[in-house]
């Protein structure tokens, strides 16, 4: 764990659940036959086919990158805006790692099966709160364990479930 490099993906599962970060920092896989696994993998390929998708800058990973009005934007596709907020901090942190980059963007959550898209912008708070994120990953990431199972309710449709229920 020495190289550790926080990324939106942790983000992202740090907000749903700490255990799973923990498991995938640590490149443990989850059930790739999972049917929601299937599914992003499907939301993926298949929508906003005209922009630039999986793109890779560094560390990072966008969903979707393309130019409006000379304004780079990044996108984070969900398949829905039930966990909007670990969408949004994910985001965030995509713009804060551009902006520390020298790079400007905006962002946007698009949820495509909502219809769904919400335009995110990194501004001084957000920055504060992706730096204590990112502190308190890298504390549970340094972990010898993982933290304990914790229900919450996002367990039953998670791929790593078996892990911590079985």
């Amino acid at each position: 764990m020495a190289n550790f490099q926080v990324t939106g993906s942790l983000v992202w599962y740090y907000q749903i659940c700490p255990r799973e970060t923990w498991f995938l920092a640590r490149q443990l896989v989850a059930d790739q036959d999972d049917e929601n696994v299937d599914y992003g993998r499907f939301l993926q390929e298949k929508v906003y086919q005209r922009d630039k998708k999986d793109v890779t800058i560094g560390h990072l990973k966008v969903d979707v990158m393309k130019s409006k009005g000379g304004q780079l934007v990044i996108g984070e596709v969900k398949k829905s805006s039930a966990s909007e907020d670990s969408a949004r901090l994910q985001l965030l942190f995509y713009l804060n790692e551009l902006q520390e980059m020298g790079v400007t963007a905006k962002g946007e959550l698009l949820f495509p099966e909502e219809r769904k898209k919400e335009q995110v912008i990194l501004d001084e708070e957000g920055k504060k709160k992706i730096e204590e994120l990112k502190e308190k990953i890298k504390k549970v990431v340094s972990s010898e364990l993982p933290p304990p199972p914790r229900k919450v309710r996002w367990c039953k449709n998670c791929a790593y479930r078996e892990m911590c229920w079985a």
